[in-house]
């Protein structure tokens, strides 16, 4: 079957299933702390690395993994990946210890990183030119549309039964998806097999894990902590080095003139820069459910669903969008609606309705709709089929780098305008509680039944928030900026020559007379 069918399009069934239950599993687990914290004896120290071991992994061997793809096959590590992740959240739910579900977790990361970068990685190889905006719009909505459904699946599993089938869920979506990888995906690599490069993997893998580290550090305990800043500095001079090495090694992990392309280069930035504020927003219209309004982790989950709305719209419009004014003004737009829906939201109060959170998350999931395939769908049209796998390790690479820093960098700005705003004057010593985080003000506003204290935090969270959003508009604003300047115009040369490649050597005379985009 030649790949102008539909084979393709059921092909990228396996691939959405794939990237949903990654997706869904950041966020479940965050409903899931304060469960495993008990059942699992876990201290505040187990509780980080429950997240942070994931994200280590994850971040470390995204671009490693995208060669191994190259080389050996992106169905094959692909399969590779879906049966460790299986194999991750089924011992996640066995574990009987915070040692054993830290392992677990980690094995979970390895699992997410092998399958984020197979995953965008085809999508230049299955799809003509023509065709990979629509499949990677569908993908990367499906990816957005897991952060708020964790909340909601894990928050009502939670409500009915042991914590373990938070988990366990993950085990026959992942089966579902290896049967369907199996029989609908072709295979494919690279034609001339990319030689290893240990240097470049070692140097790659633990810049980005030391540098990511440093950031939850700093995000935890502040940016001038000496530990965290040791650590993003070590990160960077190690990615410093990887660099250098790169430019003067024969055979190099990453092919570096991939950043004279104009798309690759400003695709990338531009994808990772809405990373950096959607994190922003992730970290706190969540609590401002939770706090302000007074939900549970599942309500904010079901709140968040007007952004998944917009970003649907957006996403399933942004392919015949691009086609009639380009992707560079689609972008363009998406950032626009981006900083006009983080602007409004900026403007929410205590007293504020929920029509008006509604109102501004779905502007900026529009936005994000627009935007954030579109920039992908640039960086990925500059990649060769030859290097497809390692190119989109990169770019999910610097996308996690840049979303570890939203989080922590915005999460410090809403931390620091929240605590500089309460007002606790006359009140009891409990009161200062509140200083650790809006979670625990309120939690000791009710303990003190101190209804001056509740009204004081949730009116000092909402103003941290309402300035959050501010430097996230502002963002958005730099976004628009850099669109209109260094995106290329339609038709504009910033991509590499993507030559097509079977899954085996013995096709290549059979497919010389294809389309460049069939794949057999």
């Amino acid at each position: 079957m030649k790949n102008s069918g539909s084979r393709k399009w059921w092909a990228l069934a396996p691939l959405v299933l794939a990237v949903l239950v990654v997706g869904l599993d950041g966020t479940i687990l965050s409903v899931a702390l304060p469960t495993l914290a008990g059942a699992l004896h876990a201290t505040t120290s187990d509780l980080q690395w429950f997240v942070a071991a994931y994200t280590l992994i994850f971040a470390a061997a995204m671009v490693p993994a995208g060669m191994l793809g190259d080389r050996y096959g992106r169905k094959k590590l692909l399969l590779a990946g879906l049966v460790i992740f299986g194999s991750g959240s089924l011992a996640c739910a066995l574990a009987g210890s915070a040692g054993a579900f830290i392992a677990a977790r980690a094995l979970l990361g390895l699992g997410g990183a092998i399958i984020f970068p197979m995953t965008i990685g085809v999508l230049p190889v299955l799809f003509s030119e023509e065709e990979r905006p629509k499949a990677v719009a569908i993908t990367m909505a499906v990816t957005v549309a897991g952060y708020p459904i964790g909340p909601i699946l894990g928050g009502w599993m939670l409500t009915r039964f042991h914590w373990s089938w938070v988990f366990l869920i993950n085990v026959p979506v992942v089966v579902i998806a290896l049967i369907a990888v199996a029989f609908l995906l072709p295979e494919t690599r690279a034609l001339e097999r990319p030689r290893f490069d240990p240097v470049g993997i070692l140097a790659s893998s633990a810049g980005l894990a030391v540098f990511t580290y440093g950031v939850i550090e700093a995000g935890q305990k502040g940016w001038g902590a000496s530990a965290a800043v040791v650590e993003m500095v070590a990160g960077a001079l190690v990615l410093a080095g990887f660099v250098l090495w790169e430019r003067r090694t024969r055979d190099p992990l990453f092919d570096l003139t991939l950043f004279r392309s104009r798309a690759f280069t400003w695709g990338t930035v531009l994808a990772t820069l809405v990373s950096f504020a959607m994190f922003g927003l992730l970290f706190a219209v969540p609590q401002y459910f939770q706090a302000v309004r007074g939900t549970t982790a599942q309500g904010a989950g079901f709140g968040l669903l007007a952004m998944v709305g917009g970003l649907l719209v957006g996403a399933l419009a942004a392919d015949r969008l691009a086609k009639r004014i380009g992707a560079k003004f689609t972008v363009t737009l998406g950032f626009a609606l981006i900083a006009a829906g983080l602007f409004l939201g900026s403007s929410t109060k205590v007293t504020s309705g929920l029509a008006l959170t509604l109102a501004w998350t779905a502007v900026v999931g529009l936005g994000l709709g627009f935007s954030l395939p579109s920039s992908m769908d640039a960086a990925l049209g500059a990649l060769s089929t030859e290097g497809s796998g390692v190119g989109s390790g990169m770019i999910q690479a610097l996308r996690m780098v840049g979303g570890s820093l939203g989080a922590a960098i915005l999460g410090s700005v809403l931390n620091s305008a929240y605590t500089s705003h309460l007002g606790l004057t006359g009140l009891p010593p409990a009161a200062q509680a509140a200083r650790q985080s809006v979670e625990a003000g309120v939690a000791a506003a009710r303990q003190l039944q101190s209804s001056q204290l509740l009204d004081s935090v949730r009116t000092a969270f909402v103003h941290g928030m309402d300035v959050t959003l501010l430097v996230c508009g502002g963002l958005a604003v730099i976004g628009v900026v850099l669109a209109v300047v260094f995106l290329p115009r339609r038709g504009e040369s910033g991509a590499a020559v993507r030559a097509p490649y079977p899954a085996e050597p013995s096709d290549v005379v059979e497919r010389a007379k294809e389309p460049a985009h069939e794949v057999v």
